[in-house]
């Protein structure tokens, strides 16, 4: 009972540890999406597209034309004083339709603008955050090897004054240990830095504290990702066709005769020398207007605009995809090759950990060389390095395929 009752709560901070890591990069990117202003710039810009709508669709302005005559025109009511019209033209019919259905897929596609910009942010923000974590996970490790180092120091330095190595011994530790001293000075500076442009991303004070999980934790499942209509670069183009194509239809329309509507209103003044039947009787007069669009060029031209650029974008849309194809066979082959990689390297680090003890143990009895003792430490501390670095890869790439296979949660999340 104890042992399951132990298990069950080593299982239980274990899982509690790992939520609290994904907690935490997930943390970082809410504040990235937050304050990034490359993130806010590409969402005004979207809101700036969706205010496009209401222009275009809209009635042209009326028309109100005011005459007053310096001299006064008779009429057998009486004399012309002054005369207003107004007129209110009105394009085809569904022309004003088209029009906001053109915006409003145009603010769509900005719309995904903004969405593909807030994943590749993602992206830098996991990267970033992975170059940290290898930073910090190397200083170990170079911290663990000063400690060894330290131990054959005085392992060399025994026996020297046992008078059974030479002095040379002691020395080649101390120019191992003077390396490594270099080493971590200059990486506790990138450390630094990299964690000031860690800030610099998530756009806050470059003295907020950053602080990094105990592991990187990702999917390794890898597979084929063919379909990216969901991408947002696929779905903006997507988008920008679906405008262009409408607009084709739109140069129709407005090949079309607009329709005016109006009224003319004339003010009559009393005749004095006569009086006949609704004297100085002021005129209303209902008057229709139709443009006439004889120049057809204009309209022939920007059909075939609209043409041309719906093939342009869908051209590029297939260019798009086997963009994003080609990245995702590349980053799955470095995700299996991460994975590899850190198999290979757990192999040989135990492998050479073992090598390892029995060099020490045949330098104690005067059977080994000191300097194979050295090399062998080197190389450990090397295979160490270049699994973390390994690991780091398999983040990144696994981060990079997230994106390529972006899935659009927002609505889920409302």
């Amino acid at each position: 009972m104890k042992t399951n009752q132990f298990i069950l709560v080593l299982f239980c901070l274990m899982l509690s540890l790992f939520q609290g890591q994904a907690q935490q990069i997930d943390e970082y990117l809410q504040v990235a999406s937050e304050n990034n202003p490359e993130v806010k710039a590409a969402y005004t810009r979207f809101e700036a597209a969706l205010q496009k709508a209401p222009q275009v669709s809209s009635l042209p302005d009326p028309t109100l034309t005011m005459s007053a005559f310096g001299r006064m025109i008779e009429t057998r009511l009486g004399a012309q004083e002054a005369r207003f019209s107004l007129m209110q033209m009105f394009p085809w019919f569904g022309t004003n339709k088209l029009k906001k259905t053109s915006a409003e897929l145009m603010a769509e596609a900005k719309f995904q603008d903004f969405l593909q910009v807030r994943e590749n942010l993602f992206v830098k923000v996991k990267a970033e955050y992975a170059e940290i974590f290898r930073i910090e996970n190397t200083l170990k490790v170079m911290e663990e090897d000063l400690e060894i180092l330290n131990s054959y120091r005085k392992l060399a330095l025994n026996r020297f004054e046992a008078g059974r190595a030479p002095m040379v011994n002691v020395v080649k530790v101390d120019i191992k240990r003077e390396e490594l001293l270099t080493q971590i000075d200059l990486m506790k500076e990138e450390l630094e830095t990299k964690k000031r442009q860690f800030n610099i991303l998530l756009n806050r004070s470059q003295t907020a504290l950053v602080e990094v999980g105990n592991d990187l934790e990702y999917d390794a499942v890898i597979g084929n990702i063919s379909n990216f209509e969901a991408h947002p670069s696929i779905s903006a183009l997507e988008f920008e066709k679906e405008a262009f194509e409408n607009e084709i239809e739109l140069s129709k329309k407005e090949g079309l005769p607009m329709l005016g509507l109006g009224v003319d209103y004339s003010i009559i003044s009393k005749r004095t020398d006569a009086n006949p039947m609704d004297n100085g009787q002021d005129a209303i007069m209902p008057m229709f207007n139709i443009s006439l669009p004889i120049f057809r060029k204009k309209y022939k031209a920007a059909r075939q605009e609209a043409e041309l650029m719906a093939q342009a974008t869908e051209q590029e849309k297939r260019a798009m995809v086997n963009e994003l194809s080609s990245e995702a066979e590349m980053l799955s082959y470095e995700l299996r090759k991460a994975e590899r990689l850190n198999d290979l390297y757990d192999r040989q680090i135990t492998s050479s950990n073992q090598a390892n003890k029995l060099l020490i143990s045949g330098f104690s009895n005067a059977n080994s060389d000191f300097e194979e003792v050295l090399q062998m430490n080197q190389d450990l501390l090397m295979l160490k390095i270049q699994k973390i670095e390994a690991h780091v890869n398999g983040y990144k790439a696994a981060a990079r395929l997230d994106y390529l296979s972006f899935k659009n949660t927002t609505d889920e999340n409302e």
